[in-house]
């Protein structure tokens, strides 16, 4: 078999057919071959050859690649260390330890040692082969074998099954790209369209430029990283406070979004309470209850509410466990009646009012979501002094103890995002509310309060912003290009004032389109015909592309575009349908990530032990599952 793709997926595939090959043996010896231009383990994202200023945006401890005793799958579990454990048994990463943020130099060490460990204890029989070149064309039938060709060789690798585990694709420019591109080329402007940080060329940005930076979560924080220290600017601590010495290289950087802040910093604390049990109120029975007398849901008025209660109960769970002076009644009595309630009715308000004095303390999704919505200010200076100081308040918020119900909070978040993925019953959403509601601002929200950065980062980011090498633009951010001046201009809805600047960049991280993609392999798949798209429709005519390629969301089998699986063809990962991607794991935390590989490998060697004449390829198209299953 080949696995396309050597990166922390593909290794993850890799540890689960070793483990699992003495459960379903098969009765040939085995190659496996994998195939990806970056070193195995680490891959494109986590190579090691990158700035050491890219950091990881999880915590060292809650890093691993290993199965443990919580995941439930049905293949054997083979432990092993965590990125922290690993570190301090290397004894040579010792500031990656526990709550520290490891540099993705140190990820792709520990990735290269997983994947080294796994090849040598690689059972008998079975050979392991990789090849640091990009695979370019995927042919061969459905009953007959596979042929993976290669950059770099004129004959292809033969394979009875085939694994696509690409990671993150990047597509070709868009029509707005093009406009965009061609209007700076004619002004003697600098542009940068989406692009994965560390592969971009940041050289072009000239000092004391103005450069508008669109969007402000992680890409945004790998480009600043890399214009200010990057360049040769540095941080110091005077007198308890970190300040910024520029270089005079820096350009200066104005940086808008839809909301006008940075995503949330990551928490620096544990719970102190005891924690909550969840799913409470966003599970199973509470969806059959709103389904038992209509055929379609609608977001807002029937899963928003029992969401918004959910993450309401994780939260106050932990402020009324872990900071009782802070309320004028006892746990018990505070839930009778917030279970009673509806979210977001005012006898719920009237009660959270009563129990939590201090406004502070009571949790508002609305004002967390959009803290600048309604709010103008007369001009840019007003804007950076409001901005510094959410972001001097999350800091905050995110660095003592004494604020971990909002940790609740990202508990039940996380299991709220869990349950979305696993609920058939999100199948009665329309197309358009997948698209808008689930994919797109729960989303949105989800990863805006739960993945944002190391704090270390927004420490910086208020340095930068006192220095006057970042300048926030505000809410619902425009950029204009101007064709009389020969500028790009940027402005907010949060001011009337706007700047002129001589460089864009789009501080967002390519999106996958599979009719566009840049990746041969998979643009061959696709105008061929044996690969599809994943497309949402609903019967008023709505109809939306996610861009991805669709797979079986049951045994991640590639279905082409009549809706049929390729019987010796899988793929799973981040330009698939099936949305949660993430390669690695935190410890003791049933992976996703892990039952689906273990799934993956033991539905391939079932495939190869039951040998070629097992495949029948089906007449019938294929059931999709348009909800976030796994």
């Amino acid at each position: 078999m080949v696995i396309v793709g050597a990166g922390p997926r593909g290794t993850g595939i890799l540890e689960r057919l070793l483990a699992n090959v003495g459960e379903i043996p098969v009765s040939r010896p085995l190659r496996i071959d994998l195939v990806d231009p970056f070193p195995p383990g680490g891959g494109r994202v986590w190579r090691q050859e990158q700035s050491s200023l890219m950091w990881m945006n999880a915590l060292a401890g809650n890093v691993t690649m290993f199965t443990d005793d919580t995941v439930r799958c049905a293949g054997p579990i083979r432990p092993g260390p965590s990125l922290s454990e690993w570190a301090a048994a290397d004894g040579t990463h010792w500031d990656v330890l526990g709550m520290s943020f490891a540099s993705r130099q140190v990820q792709s060490h520990y990735l290269s040692w997983v994947f080294d460990k796994i090849v040598a204890e690689c059972p008998d029989g079975l050979t392991v082969a990789v090849h640091e070149t990009t695979a370019t064309r995927l042919t061969g039938g459905p009953d007959s074998r596979q042929q993976v060709w290669l950059a770099d060789r004129a004959e292809p690798l033969d394979a009875d099954v085939v694994v696509l585990a690409l990671g993150h694709q990047e597509a070709g420019p868009s029509e707005e790209d093009l406009r965009v591109a061609g209007f700076a080329e004619r002004h003697g402007l600098r542009y940068l369209p989406s692009a994965y940080t560390a592969d971009a060329d940041l050289s072009g940005f000239l000092a004391g430029e103005n450069v508008v930076l669109r969007g402000f979560g992680a890409a945004f924080v790998d480009v600043m990283a890399l214009l200010t220290e990057g360049r040769g600017g540095e941080y110091r601590v005077e007198q308890g406070k970190l300040r910024y010495v520029p270089c005079g290289d820096e350009p200066v950087l104005y940086v808008g979004s839809r909301r006008g802040v940075p995503y949330r910093a990551k928490i620096a604390y544990r719970l102190v309470g005891r924690p909550a049990q969840l799913p409470w109120f966003f599970d199973a029975a509470a969806l059959d209850r709103v389904l038992a007398d209509r055929e379609h849901l609608d977001f807002r008025t029937d899963l928003w509410p029992l969401m918004a209660k959910e993450i309401g109960w994780g939260y106050y769970h932990e402020l009324f466990t872990a900071h009782p002076n802070r309320v004028t009644c006892d746990w018990d009595e505070f839930f009778a009646g917030f279970a009673a309630y509806d979210w977001d009715s005012a006898p719920l308000r009237e009660l959270v009012e009563a129990a939590v004095p201090e406004p502070a303390d009571r949790l508002d999704l609305a004002a967390v979501d959009r803290p600048l919505a309604g709010l103008r200010f007369a001009g840019f200076d007003e804007v950076q002094a409001h901005v510094r100081a959410e972001i001097k308040a999350d800091v905050r918020r995110r660095g003592e103890f004494t604020h971990s119900a909002d940790l609740g909070a990202t508990a039940a978040m996380l299991s709220v995002n869990r349950q979305l993925r696993q609920l058939r019953a999100i199948e009665k959403l329309s197309a358009r509310s997948m698209v808008q509601d689930v994919h797109g601002w729960w989303q949105g929200f989800f990863e805006y309060y739960t993945s944002g950065p190391p704090a270390q980062r927004s420490r910086q980011l208020l340095a930068l912003s006192e220095a006057g090498v970042v300048r926030f633009l505000g809410a619902d951010m425009w950029v204009d290009t101007d064709e009389e001046r020969g500028v790009f201009r940027a402005g907010s809805a949060s001011t009337p004032d706007s700047i002129e600047a001589t460089a864009l960049v789009e501080a967002r991280l390519p999106r996958a389109d599979l009719s566009t993609t840049t990746d041969p392999l998979l643009r061959g798949l696709y105008e061929s015909g044996e690969a599809t798209d994943d497309v949402l429709a609903d019967e008023d005519g709505f109809e939306h592309s996610s861009g991805l390629l669709l797979v079986s969301t049951e045994d991640f089998r590639v279905l082409d575009k009549a809706g049929r699986p390729h019987p010796r063809r899988y793929a799973i990962g981040p330009f698939t349908n099936v949305r949660h991607f993430a390669a690695f794991a935190t410890p003791r935390s049933n992976a996703v990530s892990f039952r689906q590989n273990d799934t993956l490998a033991r539905g391939v060697l079932a495939v190869l032990a039951d040998g070629d004449d097992r495949f029948e390829y089906p007449t019938e198209r294929h059931t999709v599952h348009k909800g976030l299953t796994l």
